[in-house]
């Protein structure tokens, strides 16, 4: 995690008339559809660390996971036309190729049952929560298409992919903590 050298106070108050910046540090107003796409990915965030501490299989592929989030949101957030922009990690097909794996390791295991599971699982607290992870990964996906789409951002296709599969993985995640 990226240490913050001084940190004296929080509140900047230039939020109060509505508007935000950007990490390119522009002028946003704050019902753009930008901070709803960074809201959702911090609440998947949020809602994955809630899962860290709820399971025990997957501690390491979430905390990746989150990291992985973090990099889709500094993304997002800076003009994909500078050179800020160009110092950002960026989501690549490894990152999606791994996740792929870690579904597979787990089906290996665990083969689905061809059965309909309500959400918030059946039978485990671990899978409700990964469950409730898992359809906020949904909605992060669609806010971050409409975001890609509306702002014309092509260099996001890899973030959405990665949000497509990470939703799958959860879905595969809840289930093998079903009995």
């Amino acid at each position: 995690m990226k240490e913050i050298s001084s940190l004296k106070y929080i509140s900047t108050k230039t939020g109060d008339k509505g508007y935000s910046r950007n990490y390119s540090n522009d002028t946003v107003l704050k019902t753009d559809l930008l901070f709803d796409t960074l809201g959702n990915i911090d609440e998947l965030s949020s809602s994955l660390g809630v899962c860290y501490h709820h399971t025990d299989l997957y501690k390491m592929e979430i905390r990746n996971i989150q990291k992985d989030l973090q990099n889709i949101m500094s993304l997002v957030a800076t003009n994909f036309d500078t050179t800020q922009y160009e110092k950002l990690t960026k989501i690549a097909i490894k990152d999606i190729n791994n996740l792929e794996n870690i579904e597979q390791a787990i089906l290996d295991k665990k083969p689905l049952k061809p059965v309909f599971v309500l959400p918030g699982s059946d039978s485990s607290v671990e899978g409700s929560y990964l469950d409730l992870a898992r359809a906020i990964a949904r909605r992060v996906e669609r806010t971050i298409l409409k975001f890609k789409e509306l702002n014309e951002r092509t260099d996001l296709e890899m973030s959405c992919k990665y949000l497509n599969r990470l939703s799958d993985l959860l879905f595969i995640m809840a289930r093998s903590y079903d009995k």
